[in-house]
């Protein structure tokens, strides 16, 4: 049985089986970083620009596309854990919360950057985890430096570069 349970759903074509074991991996990854050494649940929606900027609208009423949406199920700080007694009683999973990704905004910033389609998801990816898990970047002081230092090596215990 698998330790955390990452279902992947893709709601527009061209998603590969390969993405999605990346998110998978990425994921996992990131949680054992962030020392999350008990059975839990992330649930991922990849998706266009027009369903994420419909969900940012919605949501955070913020009218226009993005990269990554996150929805925590709980209000941590980095390095803050969700404990025993939020696990759902059911499936013995705690549920950490819902990520959301545009693959157009994805191919759009690999682009930009200047680096490949599968860094740049894998980024969002390690970003949105980070999220769940009470990381933020509102200031752009040592919260987001810590966030960014976070990112970069988790991506590295990965083995994915710039």
């Amino acid at each position: 049985m698998k330790r955390h349970y990452i279902p992947v759903t893709a709601n527009v074509p061209g998603v590969s089986d390969g993405q999605k074991a990346l998110i998978r991996k990425v994921i996992r990854t990131a949680l054992a970083s962030e020392g999350v050494d008990f059975p839990c649940e992330v649930d991922v929606l990849v998706t266009d620009d027009a369903e994420i900027h419909a969900l940012n609208r919605e949501t955070r009423q913020v009218d226009h596309s993005t990269d990554v949406l996150s929805f925590p199920a709980f209000d941590l700080s980095p390095g803050e854990l969700p404990g025993a007694e939020d696990a759902d009683p059911g499936t013995g999973l705690t549920p950490l919360g819902d990520m959301v990704l545009s693959m157009e905004h994805v191919a759009a910033q690999a682009r930009e950057y200047g680096h490949s389609r599968r860094r740049e998801l894998a980024y969002l990816v390690v970003h949105s985890v980070l999220h769940l898990l009470g990381y933020d970047h509102l200031d752009e002081g040592a919260e987001k430096a810590q966030m960014r230092a976070r990112e970069e090596e988790i991506l590295a215990e990965l083995g994915i570069g710039r």
